[in-house]
């Protein structure tokens, strides 16, 4: 018996080439992928979440107007990447009396710490203040 030359057959053996090579890149890119990369570091968001509990005194008109003020403040404060709002619906009962929550995008440190001292921001707490009861703020990285 005559032993099997890979050379005698150029065919198979740049197929057998050509499928390690692919196996080992695609499990070269599987490995790489689970890996943050600096754009998927840049990508990270704070949330900077705000809940609101107002006082019994406060009427359903001032807080129409509280939320009317706080959603305008995206369009005066071009640090604020995203905004959203919405009210307490869960049905587990442990809201501790806070109704209202906001939730507010930055894409820095830098741009949350320009919002806080911004003057829209400041008038908007004076308008909040005499109807705010309590309030909580959370601020976090998403994806962290």
């Amino acid at each position: 018996m005559k032993a099997i030359q890979m050379s005698c057959c150029p065919r198979f053996t740049k197929f057998f080439v050509l499928t390690i090579a692919f196996a080992v890149a695609g499990a070269v890119y599987l490995n790489m992928s689970d890996r943050p990369t600096a754009a998927d570091k840049q990508a990270k968001l704070l949330r900077h979440v705000v809940m609101f509990q107002f006082k019994d005194s406060a009427s359903t008109e001032d807080v129409q107007h509280i939320i009317a003020e706080f959603k305008a403040l995206p369009s005066k404060i071009p640090a604020i990447a995203a905004f959203e709002y919405g009210t307490d619906n869960s049905p587990e009962g442990l809201s501790d009396g806070f109704t209202h929550c906001f939730l507010l995008t930055f894409k820095s440190e830098a741009d949350r710490d320009a919002y806080l001292p911004h003057p829209a921001h400041k008038a908007f707490g004076a308008t909040l203040k005499p109807h705010l009861e309590k309030v909580l703020v959370v601020d976090y990285w998403a994806g962290e």
